[in-house]
């Protein structure tokens, strides 16, 4: 499974025992990219891949803030300012951007089944609506006792950029190793596995920031989804480029407060 992916269903997961998780809403797209995937290493963070958002909501066995919105409807208003807040941060010309559930969205979910809690400040789901078309914004960090905890202690995360074994390569794959110490990956996913059903995702770019104390922060530009309960037309390119979501990833804003 992509590592990035695997940190956006995590973050997305509600807390207690969720009837209705994020990783359920992806559990198709991500079947599919286990079986493509099959020889990456357990330690590989999915944290963005086939659209997962589970995001750490319970990072270090702290319980950060309480996610009241992600069970909303679209359109309902956001008291917590995080979608106005993002917003400050994306380059000019990104449409309206509105927090959401993608559970709520995709299952259906109530409220309470769609609570979650989240360790970043602007940790979430968020629908960007452009020339008329709806995409989407997942943002997720994991701290490094979380990570330890899903991977292992010690366990060191994959350079996504080298192809192991007969796994398929990852797309447009760029890493950086940053002067801080951090490791900067961004990618590209086509979100086209020929597999069918719903939702049917967008093309898509995916990045982690690998912190130097072990934590990682992830996101996921995508073009949105086609079938039940579609928020309407795929965009004609991800809210924000590979480029623009490597930038976004090393701002200050998205990292906890310590």
């Amino acid at each position: 499974m992509n590592d990035v992916h695997e940190l956006l269903e995590r973050a997305a997961a509600p807390a207690g025992n969720p009837t209705v998780s994020t990783e359920a809403v992806y559990a198709r797209a991500d079947r599919v990219r286990l079986r493509r995937r099959a020889a990456v290493s357990a330690a590989a963070l999915a944290v963005v891949a086939a659209g997962a958002v589970t995001l750490p909501g319970i990072a270090g066995g702290e319980q950060r803030e309480q996610n009241s919105v992600a069970a909303a409807p679209v359109g309902q208003v956001d008291r917590s300012g995080k979608a106005d807040r993002l917003a400050e941060l994306l380059p000019s010309g990104v449409g309206s951007v509105e927090r959401v559930s993608l559970a709520v969205l995709i299952k259906g979910a109530t409220p309470e089944q769609a609570r979650t809690t989240y360790a970043g400040p602007l940790d979430g789901e968020y629908l960007v609506r452009e020339d008329g078309g709806v995409g989407y914004l997942v943002l997720s960090f994991m701290e490094r006792t979380g990570v330890s905890k899903k991977f292992g202690a010690g366990a060191q995360l994959d350079n996504l950029c080298e192809t192991r074994g007969n796994e398929p390569p990852v797309t447009d794959c760029v890493r950086q190793k940053r002067p801080d110490g951090s490791v900067l990956t961004t990618w590209s996913d086509s979100m086209d596995y020929g597999d069918g059903g719903t939702p049917q995702w967008g093309r898509e770019v995916v990045g982690r920031l690998v912190l130097k104390d072990g934590s990682v922060l992830a996101a996921r530009s995508s073009t949105g989804y086609l079938g039940e309960r579609s928020q309407g037309p795929l965009l004609k390119a991800p809210p924000i480029s590979q480029t623009e979501l490597g930038t976004l990833l090393t701002r200050s804003e998205l990292l906890p407060k310590n």
